[in-house]
């Protein structure tokens, strides 16, 4: 195998193990120093990088520090790499844990309507997002970056919104045939309004609509504020619906008037997302049931803001498959047409 060649295997050991990082939900950070490493020894000549080795200086490198450097030693040497071998034994693991149900319904997903890049609060580029979706088998994710109104995410203006969709356009052909779908998750405003420029939303292929701010809000006013937000025709899908955290800096769910919501998301069209980051598992069981009685569609949905968030989608075919709600009522397990289609309806 020439230097070339090993180093290209040594950029993609140090990547894998910041998305199988990234999917565990280790650090932030220690996911991020894989993949800078991996963004260094991609520059480095070759045969340069083959000395550093030798010598055993690679943590010469910026960004390289001891852990990547062993990392890109063993791949060098051809030897097998502690740290990947174990994240990959958790992953395989962790995925055969999946019942039958939910399997076939994660086996007939598509696509991914909830994501984020660096352009907002994600860790990665657009780029990496749509290369790391690309690797699980996608067909398609829409990039989904904040409104304004969420400034501690760097919510895009309409201006860089506009900016953000001349990037996916210019990326499209080079990764076609996936789809690289435009979208926002807009914030629903206190009276239920959508925060961007109305003429913008019509551009997009998904709008998630999703509430972030005042989530302990009079029941009955959140009811009215979901309800105007599911009415509007510019609304897709309604996005993690109770805003709750059951993991970390944990968060109680909103309350409203849930038959309501749902019964209006069944009549308007509007997806219901069964949010996968496993600090939300949004809906809750009960309210999930009330969705899927109400007649609704539904989307499952990563809400990834690093590459390896985008492999969380097992835990929404879990739920799903335990308030029997199958491929046929899931927008996901359909193609990118599709989805453009129902955004226009």
């Amino acid at each position: 195998m020439s230097d070339g060649e090993d180093q290209d295997r040594a950029v993609a050991t140090l990547r894998r193990i910041a998305f199988l990082l990234e999917r565990a939900q280790a650090s932030r950070y220690r996911a991020e120093a894989y993949r800078a490493a991996a963004r260094t020894v991609e520059r480095q000549d070759a045969a340069r990088l083959h000395a550093l080795a030798a010598a055993g200086a690679l943590t010469d490198l910026p960004g390289v520090g001891r852990s990547t450097a062993e990392v890109v030693a063993h791949v060098l040497a051809g030897r097998a790499v502690p740290t990947l071998d174990t994240l990959e034994s958790q992953a395989r693991t962790a995925d055969a844990e999946l019942a039958p149900q939910a399997a076939e319904l994660h086996a007939a997903l598509r696509g991914d309507l909830h994501s984020h890049t660096d352009a907002s609060d994600g860790a990665t580029s657009v780029q990496e997002m749509v290369l790391a979706a690309i690797d699980l088998g996608r067909d398609y994710l829409a990039v989904t970056d904040h409104s304004p109104r969420l400034t501690v995410a760097h919510g895009l203006s309409a201006a860089r919104l506009r900016a953000q969709l001349a990037q996916l356009a210019a990326l499209r052909p080079a990764v076609a045939p996936f789809e690289v779908l435009s979208g926002i998750e807009v914030d629903i405003l206190d009276d239920g309004a959508l925060d961007q420029d109305p003429d913008l939303l019509d551009e997009l292929d998904v709008v998630v609509a999703s509430v972030h701010s005042k989530l302990r809000m009079d029941r009955a006013a959140m009811t009215r504020r979901m309800l105007a937000a599911v009415r509007n025709p510019r609304t897709d899908v309604l996005g993690h619906c109770t805003g709750r955290q059951v993991a970390g800096k944990q968060r109680p769910p909103s309350e409203f008037d849930a038959r309501a919501v749902f019964d209006a998301c069944a009549e308007h069209g509007v997806a219901v997302e069964i949010n996968c980051r496993p600090d939300r598992l949004d809906p809750p069981h009960e309210l999930l049931q009330i969705a899927a009685d109400a007649g609704c569609e539904f989307t499952i949905d990563s809400d990834a803001h690093a590459p390896g968030q985008l492999d969380w989608l097992r835990a929404g075919c879990a739920r799903a498959a335990a308030h029997g709600i199958g491929p046929d009522r899931v927008v996901t397990t359909r193609g990118a047409a599709h989805v453009r289609t129902r955004g226009r309806r």
